[in-house]
């Protein structure tokens, strides 16, 4: 770790961190408070969505607009322009474009698409998160800022290995930022679990996962592919990921940082604060 004791990180004139953990137990806002106390914020899901799918994302919405065809003629003069508006708080058009499986007619995408598009964010979830070292140097160097926090996605354990001490991924980011989970409790997990059932939403899983419910999912209630009910599916599958998740995260903090509590992250209202919760996370 960058920080081997507390002492280190509160001498530390430099202060960056790597925030991990399920979705919704607030990293973000977390990074939305150290930005507001003068922190660069780095967010990965951010970054996927405009940097590396980007292009992927309109490029979708294009193809449902030339259904359209009043829109497609205005599109073809070049008479409108069609973009995302992917923000920090809203990540909602990378979600909609990684899309979910099933029937067609209820919004569902071929599996072999879907797994198409699930490759693709593999891919740039693991370029974003190795662009960070970069843009510590940019954060420093463009506007002067030298404490910085990484906003990380929920998906981050599904593209390292925390047992291997030799990840690419991992050794790069820990030499960089000090790596800090965000444990939920099982009260934690009920509620995300009910949160999702009432909204579920695509999200990233690793492939042999996702192939392995996909056909169990089907076996189990006997349906072929064109039948399965996309939000069913999702919302059967999500809660066996956050089983999945969980000793992976686990692994990353005690092989490569730190863990604090979501329920004491909660009672951090300033910079001071979330100092102070990070140096009783480190050894004394």
């Amino acid at each position: 770790m960058i920080y081997s004791n507390r002492a280190e990180w509160l001498a530390a004139p430099k202060k960056r961190v790597l925030l991990f953990g399920m979705s919704g137990l607030g990293k973000t806002w977390a990074a939305n408070l150290l930005r507001e106390a003068g922190w660069f914020h780095y967010s990965v899901d951010y970054r996927i969505g405009t940097r590396y799918m980007g292009e992927f994302i309109s490029d979708n919405f294009k193809r449902e607009a030339m259904k359209n065809p009043f829109l497609a003629e205005l599109l073809l003069s070049d008479s409108v322009y069609i973009a995302s508006n992917i923000t920090f708080d809203n990540l909602a058009p990378l979600s909609t474009y990684l899309g979910k499986p099933g029937d067609p007619a209820k919004g569902g995408l071929p599996f072999e698409e879907y797994m198409r598009r699930q490759r693709q964010h593999r891919e740039a979830e693991t370029a974003a998160l190795l662009d960070t070292a970069h843009f510590i140097d940019r954060a420093e160097d463009i506007y002067g800022i030298e404490n910085f926090v990484c906003d990380s996605g929920g998906s981050i354990c599904e593209v390292v290995d925390p047992e291997d001490p030799e990840d690419p991924i991992l050794t790069a980011l820990s030499h960089n930022l000090l790596m800090v989970w965000i444990e939920g409790s099982d009260a934690h997990t009920a509620e995300l679990v009910r949160r999702f059932d009432r909204a579920p939403k695509p999200m990233y899983y690793q492939p042999e996962f996702l192939a392995e419910k996909w056909a169990e999912y089907r076996d189990l209630k006997g349906l072929d592919e064109e039948a399965v009910d996309p939000d069913d599916f999702v919302r059967w599958t999500y809660a066996k990921a956050l089983a999945h998740r969980q000793p992976r995260y686990a692994a990353m903090a005690r092989n490569w940082g730190v863990k604090i509590r979501a329920e004491d992250l909660y009672l951090v209202r300033d910079l001071e604060g979330f100092t102070s919760l990070i140096a009783e996370a480190l050894p004394a």
